[in-house]
């Protein structure tokens, strides 16, 4: 997509914005005059309102603007950008109601209820707009892609090539641009040349975005293949290394005069703790009150199908590397590890019975895990836990494998809804569980059980 379009996008983006906070207001006014909630109240006629409009729709233009919600890329989580209306549409409304109180007359009827009322139809009407823009973005971006070039032709680049063609992101993958010799071609895309050759390559094929997937690559590297790219007009991206993810966020300290810097600690600590165990009792709590009659059902289709437990406890470490038995409704025979030892599960595995096989396609095997929550042993979210025999071979060769583990373990994870679980990358997991470690937050939870959610209505290609 053009530069023009991209920019006659975010216009047309700001327009609906205004437009609907305008109508916002409205409704709100019609809802006030009409509903008793907190009172009944008689407001007087609407053009009494036009100023206390203006100052609404200027205030929510301003503020959208300094949230950056105009600077619109392909690929945004959907639940990123409504916590940001959220906070936006808030703030918004603060700053439309002082300035309604310092500029206007105070009998010109401006009232609690009716800013409660326009901030809630602000966030749904708003809301409404971004997802018809957002519609149309994705209409132009099919016929009119962005085209990309990937710098490197890994592992990694070929997990952002698949990333961009399953969530079709609006994207047009032109090539890779190899580093040091290697294949011609990779999943039927050419490899354009060498890095040495990209600024023509970038003018060859009118590339507009480069994305730079070398975790490797020294720094040296780095800075002159983005400026390769910045001297042909293309936007950069740059897939970081296990040590950014980690150390993206520092603080400065001294000792005793030498400076020193620390790197991101555990978030997860004090009353936030409290917090998160509370979320889980109450939910796993209710969970498993809500989804009783599924679970015997579930129990009796599994019993009916293979002689032996419901049941499957299996050995898996948890918080501070304590292992733990976690729950499961079996979905294998009773003496599936006899010959083959302790292994990941496969698409095909011969070991799944037919009731398994639903099970784990749907992970509806895991709803027992709520036990396990409950007791405390795992939480809602965090880093999924593996066997212990597979713990120790990751400890050996993964830097900071075990810091995971300072987290209790999750139902769901950051690494899980991001596609990573199954027979995946365990290093690419890994960073994923150390990203979520060190970033905690309430809504980052919420943000993480929606997203389960959304992809259970999806399907997960990984679950099996």
């Amino acid at each position: 997509m053009s530069k023009r379009s991209s920019a006659w996008l975010r216009l047309l983006v700001l327009v609906m914005d205004l437009a609907m906070a305008g109508l916002a207001y409205y409704v709100a006014y019609e809802a006030r005059t009409r509903i008793p909630i907190p009172a009944p109240l008689r407001l007087g006629p609407f053009s009494h309102y036009a100023s206390q409009l203006v100052i609404h729709i200027f205030s929510i233009g301003a503020t959208f603007f300094f949230f950056r919600l105009y600077h619109i890329k392909p690929g945004g989580s959907r639940i990123d950008l409504f916590y940001r209306l959220l906070s936006a549409v808030s703030i918004a409304t603060l700053l439309a109601t002082a300035l309604s109180f310092l500029t206007l007359r105070t009998d010109q009827g401006l009232t609690r209820g009716l800013i409660i009322y326009h901030w809630g139809f602000s966030v749904v009407l708003v809301g409404i707009g971004r997802a018809l823009t957002g519609w149309l973005q994705q209409i132009v971006r099919r016929y009119r892609p962005e085209r990309l070039v990937i710098v490197g032709t890994g592992e990694v680049a070929r997990m952002i090539l698949q990333k961009t063609q399953q969530a079709r992101l609006g994207y047009r993958v032109v090539g890779f641009v190899n580093g040091t010799g290697g294949p011609e071609e990779i999943a039927n895309l050419p490899v354009l040349g060498s890095q040495a050759e990209l600024p023509r390559i970038l003018r060859e094929h009118k590339v507009d975005e480069v994305v730079i997937a070398l975790p490797d690559a020294s720094h040296e590297d780095l800075l002159a293949l983005i400026a390769a790219c910045e001297s042909e007009r293309a936007e950069v991206r740059v897939f970081p290394d296990l040590f950014q993810i980690i150390a993206s966020e520092v603080s400065i300290s001294d000792l005793d005069g030498l400076p020193l810097l620390t790197v991101r600690d555990v978030a997860l600590r004090g009353w936030k703790r409290a917090v998160k165990r509370g979320m889980d009792l109450i939910v796993s709590a209710v969970g498993l009150v809500l989804l009783s009659p599924f679970m015997l059902l579930v129990a009796a289709l599994v019993r009916l199908e293979s002689k032996g437990p419901v049941f499957y406890a299996q050995e898996r470490v948890g918080l501070d590397g304590k292992p733990f038995p976690m729950l499961k409704f079996r979905s294998m025979r009773v003496d599936a590890e006899a010959h083959s030892g302790p292994v990941w599960a496969s698409e095909n595995d011969p070991r799944k019975t037919r009731v398994g096989s639903l099970l784990r396609r749907t992970s509806m095997d895991e709803v027992p895990q709520l036990i396990n929550v409950l007791m405390g042993d795992m939480s809602l979210v965090g880093p999924r836990p593996e066997r212990p025999i597979f713990v120790e071979q990751f400890r050996q060769v993964l830097p900071r494998y075990m810091e995971r583990h300072s987290e209790k373990a999750g139902m769901t994870g950051w690494a899980q809804v991001n596609g990573l679980r199954g027979d995946t990358s365990i290093v690419e997991r890994t960073k994923y569980d150390l990203y979520y470690v060190e970033n905690w937050s309430f809504l980052f939870d919420l943000k993480i059980i929606l997203r389960t959610f959304i992809n259970f209505f999806k399907g997960d290609r990984n679950a099996y």
